[in-house]
């Protein structure tokens, strides 16, 4: 991996200056300036001054200190080269999350709202930059120019945050018990599954601290073992490729893409990877073999016009039918749960909770 990374880097060094560069690079070169480099340094540093507002203003209430900012950003700058490589060869992205949260969790304990922006400054920086090089790519190849790419970007990001944000503060005030599942009737769509997982991360990383829970302190330390089998699960799958070069699917083993398939599960559930499984095999298995014209013509524009219905259907049934209690009909796909009563009750000895069995 690290010698594919260096091979990548020189390419798309050598690209900018004339050498391998393919037809689109050329053809962009030839017509649009490229966007200029202090464009790009202006943003870093505005948005560095901003968080380190955010982290140090406010009477710190983000509770991170002005080092975990910079080791954050220092983390997503080192680590958005070979994500992004894996993510560009498998159309995957291996997450940071669980990284950042054991790293802060560390260094600062007992802190849950460090641990979140923590992991915010340190992971979602570098998926978010790896979102801007994949539309800026888009552009590339559509032949956009870049500066109109890059302006464009910058305001989307401005409008979409903003949005967002007010958004969230329109729920939290409108929704009444919003993302309690307790009081919630049945079907509501406001269950927050993403959000509930941010949340329980923020305690088990923040305030009890992976050194309770994982370290000498907890009982489950034997699971940093893990960290070695993943970094050694590579090898075989190269060593077999090397004893049967002529074997090609050998080398379509991608570790790192197996074992980080199951980093959205929570919130996904089993039923999501089962749906998942099967449209990734019916149109880039079954279409790519049988019908690779209609798969080359239409796979991808399908793929974004699927995304774009869903995005607007989402819209259009809230305002249509769950704004007014609305939530379709009961059947056993509505159910947020995995179906299993058990599911959420405690496995500690002693520990009793209305519903479930106590374990001696």
């Amino acid at each position: 991996m690290d010698r594919v990374i260096v091979d990548l880097f020189k390419k798309a060094t050598a690209a900018s200056k004339e050498r391998f560069a393919d037809v689109h690079t050329r053809m962009m070169k030839r017509n649009y300036d490229a966007v200029p480099q202090w464009w790009f340094i202006l943003v870093l540093a505005l948005s560095f001054a901003m968080a380190l507002f955010a982290v140090e203003g406010f009477g710190q209430q983000l509770q991170l200190p002005w080092w975990g900012l910079i080791f954050a950003c220092a983390l997503a700058m080192v680590s958005t080269l070979p994500i992004g490589i894996i993510q560009a060869t498998t159309n995957n992205q291996i997450g940071l999350n669980v990284i950042t949260e054991l790293m802060i969790g560390y260094a600062y304990p007992g802190k849950p709202l460090a641990n979140v922006a923590f992991k915010t400054y340190g992971y979602i920086s570098m998926s978010q930059a790896l979102s801007f090089v994949q539309d800026f790519k888009l552009g590339h190849y559509m032949k956009i120019p870049p500066k109109s790419m890059f302006i464009v970007q910058l305001v989307g990001t401005l409008v979409a945050s903003s949005v967002y944000f007010g958004t969230a503060w329109w729920i939290l005030e409108s929704v009444p018990n919003v993302c309690d599942l307790d009081v919630l009737p049945e079907g509501s769509p406001w269950t927050c599954p993403g959000y509930d997982v941010f949340y329980s991360a923020s305690i088990i990383w923040g305030v009890v601290s992976p050194r309770r829970m994982f370290g000498d302190l907890g009982i489950y330390r034997e699971q940093y073992w893990v960290f070695l089998l993943g970094l050694l699960a590579p090898v075989p799958v190269w060593l077999l490729s090397r004893k049967f070069p002529h074997k090609k699917w050998i080398k379509l083993i991608h570790m790192p893409l197996i074992l980080g398939a199951s980093a959205s599960m929570p919130p996904a559930k089993p039923v999501h990877y089962w749906s998942w499984a099967a449209v990734g095999f019916f149109f880039n298995y079954y279409l790519y073999k049988k019908h690779k014209g209609w798969w080359a013509r239409h796979a991808y524009i399908l793929s974004a016009a699927m995304d774009a219905g869903v995005a607007f259907m989402g819209i259009l049934l809230f305002f249509a039918l769950q704004s007014k209690d609305i939530y379709g009909p009961n059947w056993w796909g509505l159910d947020a749960s995995d179906h299993c009563t058990l599911a959420k009750c405690p496995t500690a000895p002693g520990v009793q909770v209305q519903g479930c069995p106590a374990i001696s």
